[in-house]
């Protein structure tokens, strides 16, 4: 298994070789206030390039970009964001932190948010929706899109696990009016740690790099958008020219690598054939699947266990690449603790957990995990490999199905 991290190599290690020569690790100066080489600005010019988009941000980790996304969106305690229950744990915590409450949704067969919850869950409160495009495949943005666009709430795209995906032939972390990365270790681009903000708006721009640089707004960036903003009290979330470096060598990377994913997949589906009560997921736009992570569903949680225990026993791990659990599940929402009791959105709840943060409120999502059944497929992988992984698949599952 494994994305970017699988491919690092002599490039990379050039161009961490350049800056620690030229001794400028932070992006905007080195010794004696010397410039940096500027790794950090090119991976941001490769990046709203490729998605034709003005504005793009790095940043520290892509927990660092949700909480700077949702920074420069305004949000702070009193306000509601609606996010499917299934994503990963800083999708949850980053609304947290910022004193907002996050509003958990059922996901339906794309294992993204259902659109139908943004009308069910929306209040007076509610300020917008955080989309996951889930491992590697775009969420169904058109109906999604209309319901936020009928009921005036902004749209984050969290494309964490999916640079590269694309919907109706439109890269995801376009439609939205502001998208995050995550360049982390397992991501399809890899500098370690390490994130980015893309945007079209101007104030979203401006806003997010003083969210993510102390409340600064330095002359590189006024040179490409003037300032407009008023100074406020923001942390420190910058990324540093090491990981710039790793990240420009690795965006190169990512076509051939997609490409490559792409051709495994069909392999793989083709040789597990169809097979009576195997599901796969309902993918908007096939063409713009990445292709790393295929599941499918299993008419039960039963079936699903018993064909993960057959294909590991023959050397088929059938285990995601992301760590991803119902929000219900983490010690952070059972407990509903923050750093400080006076600071937490939910006071107030009791008993908790309260309605909308228990398991028994989330049957469908609940009901899809149990019958998922993730197939991976890494960047190092075969068409030999990925034609084995099909075949032991439809072995083992054949007779559990009959």
């Amino acid at each position: 298994m494994g994305l970017g991290e699988c491919l690092l190599g002599a490039a990379e290690a050039r161009n961490v070789a350049r800056v620690m020569r030229h001794g400028a690790l932070f992006r905007y100066y080195g010794r004696g206030h010397q410039p940096s080489l500027g790794y950090v600005r090119r991976l941001e010019q490769q990046m709203a390039r490729r998605h034709h988009l003005k504005y793009a941000l790095g940043v520290s980790s892509g927990t660092a970009a949700l909480e700077v996304a949702l920074g420069a969106l305004g949000v702070g305690p009193g306000d509601e964001v609606i996010l499917p229950v299934w994503s990963w744990v800083s999708c949850f915590t980053a609304i947290v932190r910022l004193g907002a409450r996050p509003v958990l949704a059922e996901v339906d067969d794309t294992l993204s948010l259902d659109p139908a919850e943004i009308d069910r869950l929306t209040t007076p409160a509610t300020r917008g929706i955080l989309v996951v495009h889930y491992q590697g495949v775009a969420a169904d943005l058109n109906p999604i899109l209309a319901h936020a666009r009928r009921r005036k709430l902004w749209v984050l795209e969290d494309c964490a696990e999916s640079l590269g995906a694309s919907y109706h032939g439109r890269q995801v972390g376009t439609f939205g009016d502001i998208a995050t990365y995550s360049f982390q270790q397992r991501k399809v681009i890899t500098s370690g740690e390490g994130g980015m903000v893309l945007t079209s708006g101007a104030r979203l721009y401006e806003r997010a790099v003083r969210m993510s640089d102390l409340g600064l707004y330095r002359d590189e960036h006024r040179a490409i958008q003037p300032a407009g903003v008023t100074s406020f009290a923001g942390s420190n979330y910058r990324l540093g020219e090491l990981a710039g470096a790793v990240g420009c060598a690795q965006f190169a990377r990512v076509p051939p690598m997609i490409r490559h994913l792409r051709r495994l997949r069909a392999i793989m589906q083709r040789n597990v054939g169809v097979l009576p009560g195997l599901v796969w997921r309902r993918i908007p736009d096939p063409a713009g699947d990445l292709g790393f992570d295929s599941y499918f569903f299993l008419p039960t949680h039963a079936q699903a266990l018993a064909l993960k225990a057959r294909a590991q026993a023959r050397g088929v791990g059938l285990a995601p690449h992301t760590g991803t659990y119902c929000q219900y599940a983490r010690e952070y929402c059972q407990s509903g603790a923050t750093q400080a009791a006076q600071f937490s959105p939910f006071a107030g709840i009791r008993p908790w957990p309260g309605p909308g943060y228990r398991e028994q409120d989330f049957p469908r999502t609940t009901d899809l995990v149990g019958r998922m059944v993730s197939v991976p497929l890494g960047a190092l992988f075969t068409a030999a490999d990925a034609a084995h992984v099909g075949r032991v698949i439809r072995e083992e599952l054949a007779p559990l199905l009959a």
